[in-house]
């Protein structure tokens, strides 16, 4: 009877289903975050490659995070097209298996740089004498390797899973029953190495940034200028960890557990595993515009970034200059060349 009873749970559990809402936000938001995302990150990987004398580490991290995010986007319109088509994946099993894989890859390759900025800001504003060693390139382009193997490694089981054939359809990106435990089990790994850890990293560099960037004491004017970018990467940082991460990772949790099978009655079950799987649909949303909300960072944070900006706006002004110089020389031998021969 408690097996029969378990079973029935498990399949009311599952059958709860929202999927007309899934198609209506989803594809809207995804074909939103690609456009916008495709032209930020295009703009800002074209912004960081242009040569300049001084290479810094946060722009080694800075890099690193755009090619994460340009990843992620040029995803969202299989995701999008997904939804469109009623839930029925017609991009064969391996896309399939890159979709999910790709979105985790770039939202802990995310957390971990935003840490590592953190960190680094850290050791500059509180400790600007001490740790050079740890500040330099070289340790930048260490930390970004590291990084990346280590969150392509601890996210590969995602290729593991592929398209699955229900009602008819081929489906992705969605959670089947027979891998459900597996996925409980990882989710609480990932939440805490891949999201508490930085999280209390970030908050802890920020409380010691926030408390010397108060002290009276800073007076010169290159110092304050650096200071203020340092604030300004601090707020930016913290509002895409509180805005992007944190609500997925809360509600991801709650959901997760609300589908195992002793934690949903048959009868009242299904409203109370909507509620909350509407209001992940929604926080996920939010932890992908994270690759549009990246760029602001670039903008106001990066270092060399808007000098790197105005001296492209500047040639391009000078190029505009040019020809128009050009065209009027061109105008004003024609008019000597019509002249004459008049006088003539």
């Amino acid at each position: 009877k408690d097996r029969k009873r378990e079973m029935a749970q498990n399949t009311s559990t599952f059958n709860c289903s929202i999927d007309e809402f899934k198609h209506y936000v989803y594809p809207s938001t995804y074909i939103i975050f690609s456009v916008v995302g495709l032209i930020e990150n295009g703009f800002s990987f074209y912004i960081f490659m242009q040569p300049h004398k001084k290479a810094t580490s946060i722009n080694i991290f800075l890099l690193n995070l755009v090619v994460s995010d340009f990843m992620l986007v040029c995803t969202l319109p299989f995701r999008a097209a997904y939804f469109l088509m009623d839930g029925h994946w017609v991009f064969g099993d391996i896309m399939c298996r890159i979709m999910s894989y790709t979105l985790y890859l770039n939202m802990y390759c995310s957390i971990f740089f935003l840490t590592a900025l953190s960190f680094l800001r850290y050791l500059a504003i509180v400790h600007p004498c001490k740790y050079i060693k740890l500040r330099t390139i070289r340790s930048a382009k260490i930390a970004c390797t590291v990084i990346w193997i280590f969150v392509v490694m601890a996210t590969s089981p995602l290729l593991l899973n592929g398209t699955s054939k229900i009602n008819e359809k081929e489906k992705c990106l969605e959670i089947t029953t027979p891998v459900m435990k597996k996925i409980v089990v990882m989710n609480y790994v990932v939440l805490f190495v891949g999201f508490i850890v930085p999280f209390f990293i970030t908050s802890i560099c920020y409380i010691c940034i926030l408390r010397t960037l108060l002290k009276p004491n800073v007076n010169h004017s290159r110092m304050r200028v650096s200071y203020k970018k340092a604030t300004v990467m601090v707020i930016i940082i913290m509002c895409i960890f509180l805005i992007c991460f944190l609500p997925y990772h809360i509600l991801r949790t709650i959901h997760l557990e609300m589908l195992q099978p002793t934690a949903t009655d048959v009868a009242t079950g299904c409203d109370k595993v909507n509620r909350v799987h509407k209001a992940v649909v929604i926080t996920l949303c939010l932890a992908v515009a994270n690759s549009c909300l990246d760029p602001l960072l670039y903008y106001f944070a990066g270092e060399n970034f808007k000098e790197k900006l105005r001296r492209i706006r500047s040639l391009r002004h000078g190029q505009q200059s040019m020809s128009k110089i050009g065209i009027t020389k061109r105008e004003a031998g024609l008019y000597k060349k019509k002249k004459a021969t008049v006088s003539s």
